[in-house]
């Protein structure tokens, strides 16, 4: 299951039938679990746990020290969950002690080749990632976010969950739940509304969404006035909360 080239520190804790391939390396103080494959040149640092049913394709790093200049060797970490995809030539680096020391993935994301997850990110479950996109530290990605190719996320943004960015975007603002955005500085274009039916929200919750997304954008309104038609409609509608509870506790304030 390991190749006779990779390099394992003694004390790693790798499960029986975990795959390493030729010319890895895998540092102190890593835990792999159960299924996980590791192909060939991948650097899985120090400091690093890595769930079950992984798959990490050639040339990635994984859990390297931080750039930010401030990072001063503390023992932080990178917690990766189960069944992500990681392909070629990913960049992902562990947390830092200005945040809670740690970077984190989720589970079953797909994360494709040429991304860089900078220190303290946070990735929760079933995201996807496209080639070549850049997360700065500490940003959040929230369940269902698809990020197009070359997108790019300024240092503590957040993207709210089931939202969608188009090839190229920028970001220097939160992005709310269920948004569709383009553009460099990004703007909001409609909600994601065919994502939506594919994850099982029913008509009413779309068209709802529909109606939130057209009173914070479409209305020209104040923000305080757009939270408050949205949070009425929010008492029949939990989605609509999800976006009002996003807002209200949005560091960067929202896109718009």
């Amino acid at each position: 299951m390991i190749h006779k080239t990779a390099i394992i520190d003694p004390s790693a804790q790798i499960a029986d039938d975990v795959k390493i391939g030729a010319y890895s390396i895998v540092e102190e103080d890593v835990s792999i679990g159960s299924g996980t494959e590791i192909k060939a040149h991948v650097i899985i640092a120090k400091h690093t746990d890595i769930g079950k049913n992984n798959r990490i394709f050639q040339f990635s790093s994984i859990g390297e020290e931080s750039q930010d200049k401030k990072y001063k060797q503390e023992p932080t970490r990178t917690i990766i969950g189960d069944n992500n995809t990681i392909r070629e030539y990913v960049t992902i680096h562990r947390g830092t002690v200005d945040d809670n020391g740690l970077t984190v993935i989720g589970n079953y994301n797909l994360i494709m080749a040429y991304v860089h997850i900078a220190h303290d990110c946070i990735l929760k479950d079933n995201i996807i990632i496209a080639n070549g996109t850049t997360l700065a530290g500490h940003v959040q990605l929230d369940d269902y976010v698809i990020l197009g190719g070359f997108t790019k996320l300024h240092q503590f943004c957040r993207i709210g969950a089931h939202a969608f960015t188009a090839m190229d975007t920028g970001f220097q603002k939160d992005l709310p739940p269920y948004v569709m955005a383009h553009g460099n500085p990004a703007k909001p274009r409609t909600i994601n509304a065919e994502g939506l039916k594919r994850r099982g929200f029913s008509q009413s919750d779309i068209s709802a969404i529909k109606k939130a997304f057209r009173l914070l954008y479409k209305k020209d309104l104040l923000l305080e006035e757009a939270l408050k038609a949205m949070q009425e409609l929010a008492i029949e509608y939990k989605p609509v909360q999800v976006m009002v509870d996003f807002i209200n506790s949005s560091s960067r304030s929202i896109v718009r």
